[in-house]
């Protein structure tokens, strides 16, 4: 090709050199006030900055010719005056001696965010900021291409860079919507599943490390960390029925049972490699049915750079991880599980964020997500920050975060970790590492009004979606509801009978009669929140052994402590949780690095355990005396609390209108023939379930289907405890 001849000339009045000069070093701070169609002397002049062109013709989008620029230097910018009378929007045909190229300009776009965004984020009540913020694709002034939008209100510029650009900060500085902080670009003739970072200039005009797009929709599989341009999400959703079966119900009185599900390590293909979502709905949708779970909890999705962090260091809160497959799938599978009647909830981590370079810490250069304090700022059980729940802007971020999960994704819940630590302005702080609020106090006041306006926004919304408490302390109406001056969430984890109770199992049965109110006391406070009983992954990690390897004595003793212990759960007031391989008594603990050990399934004792949960479960959802006052007292009345020489406890699970169903748990390995349990109703109580049945590698102790109750100075029946087991008893009236 023969060489091209660059055309110089003087500039059009208007401009001078040290502002192309500006242009072309990337420093200019506002290049919308250069670049693209401009007016000068009452005609329309277009600029544009090529880097590696000789000649440049810009060109209407249709493709006609609209005018040939000049280079006025040699780092690429170009300048002329334009044919075309009315502003619109152009492109450019370049050439140099390799060739010709034709570029969109975005500068000649005008802005896709408008007044009403400004008033909305301004007053922090924009509900669709995923939306309008981030990446996404769209046909804007007669051009498709994408939007970028993003918050840094203290950077002195913002870049959108990419494939796309050569990731090149200079040819994309974005627009400042001043007003909000807001920087904004619309970026034509790209599309979904372009990658891109944010190159910001921090107010001290030092470059930062480059960041990672805090509304992205997806992400590249880590190590490496830049976003993707996503596509609308456009899933034939086929989950009505579920959807409005749940938006009806009061949760509370519904049986809700657990499977908590950590996405990486539940089984992996060929034992290496992970799950795609789509194969975990193939495999792990029928499991759950099966086991008679009724809601699937994933241990966090949100994408995150560090495996071993379960996802709760979590850098992109409305990425579903790349780990599994792209937003779609995690779409399919939820819509999967709903099909199957199986709800899906999230774990969701608005205590903190870790501090990695492409993340949100220092995002434009000053503590703008986070505290600048490290006393409210920095995280020390976690060595991360914390969000800055009084700021306007990061608490719609957060509430915005909510909303998406069940908005895109129909999610059935969120279960949000480590409340407490938001609570308590003091949470594993000394004296003098901590600020106090305004009242001298040491409760967080903006994050119990973060926390009060994420649930009523959450269940506003979403009729239907229950919110989840992780919330280890006695703090008061946690979930009560925000016009009754509670936090609002629907359920609370109870950690107090978590810890009480695997204390009293880990006890040798010898010990445990003077132990005995460890399984009493629960019931002191057991309706003063709706509570969910959790058995989690917590329990099962650094050390602490998995759920058999707690239980004392021989393997026999073992696995029927183990037995014991979840019919005793299951029996027990409040919702269940039980994290992934203790449905089969897995005998390691777990690790997220691998799946979990399937094949102990081979062994007799731990199907056993397995077809235990099943029937539980299967019980629990079919016996509304079981599930139905779950968070109310009325639901439940002890029948032997005190017998602390025999270990033996015994209440009833009761209804309106439901045949209840009595518990008895035999905490000693010695069987005991003829002890009294008073019960309510005399006649014939029908045995439902026996933890010590031969099916589930029991003893096979039992009465023989049934006992009988008489009234002897008091109804009672006198029946066999099996050892170290639990009875479920169901009246038959006559």
């Amino acid at each position: 090709m023969a060489t091209t001849k660059t055309t110089r000339r003087k500039a059009v009045p208007g401009i001078d050199a040290a502002t192309v000069a500006a242009i072309v070093g990337g420093s200019h701070g506002d290049p919308f006030a250069v670049l693209g169609l401009q007016e000068v002397d009452g005609k329309l002049v277009a600029r544009c900055l090529i880097e590696g062109a000789d000649e440049v013709e810009a060109l209407t989008l249709e493709g006609k010719p609209a005018g040939t620029l000049a280079k006025l230097h040699d780092g690429g910018f170009f300048e002329g005056r334009l044919k075309i009378r009315k502003r619109q929007p152009l492109r450019y045909r370049a050439r140099n001696a390799g060739g010709e190229w034709v570029v969109g300009d975005a500068y000649s776009f005008g802005p896709v965010l408008g007044p009403m965004d400004d008033y909305y984020i301004r007053e922090g009540s924009h509900l669709r900021l995923f939306d309008r913020m981030g990446a996404h694709p769209i046909r804007h002034e007669g051009a498709d291409g994408v939007h970028f939008a993003v918050w840094a209100p203290n950077a002195r510029r913002v870049s959108v860079i990419g494939d796309f650009n050569a990731w090149d900060g200079r040819r994309h500085v974005m627009r400042l919507r001043r007003d909000t902080g807001i920087w904004e670009i619309f970026v034509p003739d790209i599309g979904a599943g372009a990658t891109y970072k944010f190159e910001l200039i921090g107010p001290s005009g030092d470059r930062l490390p480059l960041k990672a797009d805090p509304f992205a929709r997806a992400s590249e599989l880590r190590p490496k960390t830049a976003s993707i341009v996503a596509n609308w999400m456009d899933h034939d959703w086929g989950d009505k029925a579920h959807r409005d079966f749940w938006s009806r119900a009061d949760a509370r009185r519904q049986p809700i049972t657990i499977y908590e599900v950590h996405a990486g390590s539940w089984r992996r293909r060929d034992g290496t490699e992970f799950l795609t979502w789509d194969e975990m709905a193939e495999q792990l949708i029928p499991y759950v049915v099966e086991m008679g779970f009724t809601h699937i909890e994933f241990l966090p999705v949100s994408e995150h750079p560090y495996d071993p962090s379960w996802g709760y260091q979590t850098t992109g809160l409305y990425a579903p991880s790349a780990r599994f497959g792209p937003p779609e799938g995690f779409a399919r599978f939820v819509d999967g599980a709903h099909r199957a009647g199986v709800g899906v909830i999230l774990d969701w981590v608005p205590a903190h964020f870790p501090v990695d370079e492409h993340g949100l810490a220092h995002f434009d250069g000053t503590a703008l997500y986070e505290h600048a304090d490290p006393r409210q700022g920095f995280h020390p059980d976690w060595n991360t920050a914390i969000y800055n729940f009084g700021r306007q802007e990061v608490f719609s971020f957060l509430v915005n975060n909510a909303l998406y999960w069940s908005e895109k994704f129909h999610i059935d819940g969120l279960r949000v970790d480590a409340v407490a630590s938001m609570l308590y302005l003091d949470y594993s702080r000394k004296e003098g590492e901590w600020i106090a609020n305004v009242h001298g106090g040491r409760e967080n006041l903006e994050a119990i009004a973060f926390l009060q306006a994420t649930n009523k926004a959450v269940y506003g919304s979403h009729p239907g979606t229950v919110t989840i408490a992780e919330e280890s302390t006695s703090f008061p109406k946690v979930s009560a509801p925000v016009h009754e001056d509670g936090l609002g969430f629907g359920f609370k984890w109870n950690m107090g009978w978590m810890h009480d109770t695997l204390a009293y199992l880990a006890r040798d049965p010898v010990h445990r009669k003077y132990h005995h109110n460890e399984l009493t006391f629960g019931l002191l406070y057991a309706f003063s929140e709706n509570f969910v009983l959790p058995l989690s992954h917590d329990e099962v990690v650094h050390g602490k052994g998995s759920m058999i390897a707690k239980m004392p004595g021989d393997g026999w003793q073992k696995f029927a402590n183990l037995r014991a212990y979840y019919a005793f759960m299951w029996g027990y007031p409040g919702k269940k949780l039980l994290f992934m391989g203790q449905e089969f008594a897995q005998g390691a603990e777990w690790s997220e690095a691998r799946s979990l050990d399937w094949h102990q399934l081979d062994i007799d004792a731990h199907r056993g355990v397995q077809a235990l949960v099943r029937d539980l479960n299967h019980l629990y959802r079919a016996k509304p005396a079981l599930h139905a006052r779950d968070c109310e007292g009325e639901g439940f009345e002890w029948l032997l609390a005190d017998d602390a020489e025999t270990s033996v406890y015994a209440w009833l699970r009761k209804a309106p209108g439901a045949t209840p169903v009595a518990v008895i748990s035999n905490f000693t390995p010695a069987p005991r023939e003829g002890y009294r349990v008073p019960l309510p109703h005399a006649g014939r109580w029908r045995e439902i379930l026996n933890s010590d049945a031969g099916v589930y590698g029991g003893s096979g102790v039992g009465n023989a289907g049934y006992v009988e109750a008489r009234d002897e100075g008091g109804v009672a029946a006198r029946m066999t405890l099996p050892p170290l087991a639990t009875v479920w008893l169901e009246h038959e009236p006559d």
